[in-house]
């Protein structure tokens, strides 16, 4: 049984158990909530003392592998170039597309309600409102670095990892290489930190679905449901968005890329891996028109990466978390929190949602001051939002390929690039 669906199961079964205690008569819910809540709490504190060092570490070896990518030859350059234009778009149709999502599909209230009360009392209240916007941007370059990573100040944090990632590849090569190795390996050791702790996250996660449940009742299930369908549909929207960058920028009908990539798409789906898609991918963009000397750099490098769908998807669940708190969402605060998703989204790496899932959501979702506790639950519900994850990922990865590909003068017997000869 994989860990996704292990993790699943648990989510179900504390839901069903919460439900039943809640149903039942004497303190049964109650000394549930105060034996399996602390439980549930530590799981969680696990997961966020991973967070900083992750970010950091992924930001910085991001950089210097984007700088190396795009220093490696024409094709790579125009598909890093693409691949970090993209990212940014993709944040910016998920800020408003899911807002639409949720006029159409509008959150349950009764449950919303239910499941807001159950979270708000298992975690830290939210501020009153939001700061203004001229407050919020004097926040934004940290004073101390330290203290910004201490008290999970994400954008602060952010830009002064960038800046010293830059920073890091303006000094000689020796040196470079010695802080980028060490940010290499504390992003592997962090990265087995994490797999320990999600090891426990059937545990975890009961104990957390045990504990709503028996705030909530039957309730709890009729927002999560619908948690999922809004969050997948969002990345419905970016599998669309794969189907016009493929047309248009690789110069292509929509029917004639979209029969490529069907075969793709229905690997993605089964297999829920974009490397294991690559052989199929490359197949597709060769029967698109793709060069193999551009597919074999361009599609690796897209895999490697591009995860077209994390910044939307990601932005859509601080959306969604934002309105199920009842949170406003000042327009410089969410482009400040789609900034942040898609630089992360960057220095990501291709791991199952699960294990990156709570890292790559708490830095935007910190940003629009939303509480965290409730994304240790979201985990459990990534099985069904992760097929659409990777399927999106896998068919932009396809489109980005035939774009740069377009832009490239076919194969006519004339020396290989330097990047590709052998």
């Amino acid at each position: 049984m994989s860990r996704a669906t292990r993790i699943l199961l648990s989510l179900v079964a504390g839901l069903a158990a919460g439900a039943v205690l809640a149903a039942s008569s004497g303190g049964a819910a109650g000394l549930a909530v105060a034996v399996m809540g602390p439980v549930g709490t530590l799981w969680l504190n696990g997961l966020q003392m991973t967070v900083v060092p992750l970010v950091v570490s992924l930001l910085v070896t991001g950089v210097a592998e984007t700088a190396e990518a795009a220093g490696a030859g024409r094709v790579t350059a125009r598909t890093t170039a693409l691949i970090v234009g993209s990212v940014f778009v993709t944040g910016t149709v998920g800020a408003l597309a899911t807002p639409l999502v949720l006029d159409l599909f509008p959150v349950p209230g009764a449950a919303a309600a239910a499941l807001r009360r159950a979270l708000e009392a298992g975690g830290p209240e939210l501020p009153a409102a939001p700061p203004g916007l001229g407050e919020f941007f004097t926040t934004v370059v940290p004073t101390n670095a330290v203290a910004a990573a201490a008290n999970s100040a994400f954008l602060p944090l952010i830009v002064f990892t960038l800046a010293f990632a830059f920073a890091v590849m303006r000094i000689d090569a020796d040196g470079r290489g010695r802080i980028v190795g060490f940010f290499r390996a504390l992003r592997a050791a962090t990265l087995v930190l994490i797999d320990w702790v999600l090891w426990l996250a059937p545990l975890g996660v009961f104990a957390l679905a045990l504990t709503v449940a028996a705030r909530t009742g039957l309730a709890a299930f009729g927002a999560l449901a619908h948690y999922i369908l809004v969050i997948s549909a969002v990345g419905v929207v970016i599998i669309g968005l794969a189907y016009l960058l493929g047309s248009v920028g690789g110069r292509l009908s929509p029917l004639r890329f979209a029969r490529a990539a069907l075969p793709v798409q229905a690997l993605a789906a089964s297999t829920q891996s974009s490397l294991a898609c690559l052989p199929a991918m490359l197949k597709a963009a060769t029967a698109l028109g793709a060069p193999e000397r551009v597919g074999g750099v361009a599609l690796p490098l897209s895999v490697a990466m591009f995860r077209a769908t994390q910044p939307a998807m990601n932005i859509a669940i601080c959306i969604y978390l934002a309105q199920l708190f009842g949170r406003p969402l000042p327009p410089g605060q969410l482009a400040a929190a789609v900034a942040v998703a898609a630089l992360v989204s960057l220095g990501s790496v291709s791991l199952p949602a699960q294990i990156t899932l709570f890292a790559s959501v708490a830095p935007p979702a910190a940003v629009l001051g939303l509480p965290l506790e409730p994304i240790g639950l979201l985990i459990a519900l990534e099985t069904v939002p992760d097929i659409f994850r990777t399927v999106g990922n896998a068919s932009m990865d396809l489109a980005a390929t035939v774009t740069v590909a377009a832009r490239e003068p076919r194969d006519d017997g004339a020396a290989l690039p330097a990047e590709t000869a052998s």
